[in-house]
């Protein structure tokens, strides 16, 4: 039946098609079949939708080292020394969790096992060195600006603050753990007893873990007290770096006592570095 230009259908199930009309002018609209009503759809893979593995464009840059350029990604991925500058070069290096933090400072607490050098070999970071001088800093600065406050104000005289024991700290600390495993790791590499020199600032950085209590204890307004907590201090991070390293020295022949000792006695100099400006307070 034609009413107004238009054809109705009777009784007719439309599953999706208009089926064709005798006026030419009609024209015939098909709808195809489509999964946009499942999201995501079924061949897609990703966490959302359940399947392992993430978008190449979000995971490959950092988990797959490489030279070149991935297929089909318009970005070349660095490669021999240029690797250097990127972040996936150093992602390992802070692929550790909070027991794996623990047990290793808890190994630098306990000085005469040396073990840490055999269970990081595998898995040395660099998270833990990072923080641990970091922490270090500021707490050397509130450390020190609160007993050289407490003293003054005993004393009845002007306190002014000193920023310089921040930017002091930050230089002694990350100084340290920068650049004496760097010329560890030339000296070691002369002697034909190589090491890794991640390992190495592994090692180094925790080592310098106990001074963080040592510091907390200077608190106490004794002279010969701090004298005695920066001793322990100093002798606890040293033997722990010299236990360490002493097993993997012995390849380096009849200097390696020499190279153990030096390693010792560099590492109780910062001891006493560090006692005569962070642990002395003066009026």
């Amino acid at each position: 039946m034609m009413s107004g230009g238009y054809t109705s259908i009777d009784n007719q199930k439309v599953s999706g098609s208009v089926p064709a009309v005798s006026d030419p002018s009609h024209v015939a609209v098909k709808f195809t079949d489509s999964n946009l009503q499942t999201f995501p759809p079924s061949g897609a893979q990703g966490k959302i939708s359940g399947g392992t593995q993430p978008p190449h464009d979000a995971d490959d840059t950092f988990s797959k080292p490489g030279g070149g350029s991935q297929p089909g990604s318009g970005e070349p991925q660095g490669s021999g020394w240029f690797r250097t500058f990127t972040i996936a070069a150093y992602k390992p290096y802070f692929d550790v969790d909070t027991s794996d933090i623990i047990d290793r400072l808890k190994e630098s607490l306990f000085p005469f096992r040396g073990t840490f050098t055999e269970k990081t070999a595998t898995n040395p970071d660099l998270y833990g060195p990072f923080w641990i001088c970091t922490t270090l800093i500021f707490v050397a600065a509130s450390i020190g600006t609160f007993v050289t406050y407490i003293a003054h104000k005993l004393k009845k005289k002007e306190w002014d603050y000193d920023i310089n024991l921040v930017t002091w700290s930050a230089g002694v600390f990350y100084g340290y753990v920068t650049v004496v495993p760097l010329i560890l790791y030339v000296i070691l590499k002369y002697f034909s007893a190589p090491s890794g020199l991640v390992q190495l600032f592994c090692l180094y950085g925790y080592s310098l873990f106990v001074f963080i209590p040592a510091l907390c204890l200077s608190v106490v307004p004794l002279e010969i007290f701090r004298w005695v907590i920066a001793g322990v201090a100093g002798f606890m991070s040293a033997t722990f770096v010299a236990l360490n390293l002493k097993a993997h020295i012995n390849s380096a022949g009849e200097r390696w006592f020499l190279i153990v000792t030096g390693i010792f006695l560099l590492q109780l100099a910062l001891a006493v570095v560090l006692k005569l400006y962070l642990f002395t307070v003066t009026v």
